[in-house]
């Protein structure tokens, strides 16, 4: 297991195209496996691209973040950029300095270590939607993420390719942060947050979150 570093948000605020996402959200990551709940629009996306540092807080900090974040989105088709499996494994190793040779060894290493040899020789487009996920995983490992954070990974894929993906998740030694609206890929992670309105409304352990967010769903006076 790698080490993990606590990833602190302290009071942070944050505005997208006038609207409030956050105000004054504090937040110590420190477990291995932080699943994000909420219903659209309360901030999961926004928490995981702060975390990333696609977007700045117009106030509050993030003092430390890991070396290397990588995200891994809904739709592979806004990740995935190159024609072929090996492009798109060595880009991000030739672009830290890596010559082609070492390169392509080292994704190979990847596919082997993660029992994907199967997609070395595959066009990108020849690839199912599970496999394409698999990929977008695949190519945040190869950038040498020690974080790796996941926006619905799994929405568009069936349960097969749903199994696959999360059985790649849940091997890494890295610390990971998925937001998911699916509970089923949550019960064996330490740690759950259940965002609403962009403020923490529960955070605890999964099967706590999950049935207080579901009796929330019931309505009052409703059992």
């Amino acid at each position: 297991m790698l080490s993990i570093t606590a990833m602190e948000l302290h009071r942070i605020s944050l505005s997208l195209e006038s609207t409030r996402v956050f105000s004054d959200l504090s937040l110590s990551l420190t477990e291995s496996r932080i699943g994000l709940i909420g219903p659209n629009g309360s901030g999961k996306s926004s928490l995981l691209r702060l975390i990333k540092g696609l977007i700045k807080p117009d106030s509050g900090k993030i003092p430390k973040r890991p070396a290397h974040v990588g995200m891994v989105f809904q739709n592979p088709e806004h990740q995935l950029l190159f024609p072929t499996v090996m492009e798109e494994l060595c880009f991000g190793l030739i672009e830290q300095g890596h010559r082609a040779e070492s390169a392509e060894q080292s994704a190979r290493d990847l596919l082997t270590k993660h029992k994907q040899e199967g997609l070395l020789n595959k066009a990108v487009h020849e690839l199912s939607a599970g496999q394409k996920q698999l990929l977008c995983v695949l190519s945040v490992l190869a950038d040498g993420a020690d974080l790796i954070l996941l926006d619905e990974p799994c929405a568009s894929l069936d349960h097969a390719a749903k199994r696959a993906v999360m059985g790649m998740i849940r091997g890494l030694p890295q610390q990971v942060i998925m937001a998911t609206h699916d509970f089923d890929l949550l019960n064996d992670f330490d740690r759950l947050i259940w965002l609403d309105s962009g403020k923490v409304r529960e955070d605890g352990r999964p099967d706590q979150v999950i049935a207080e967010y579901l009796r929330s769903l019931s309505g009052p006076g409703l059992t």
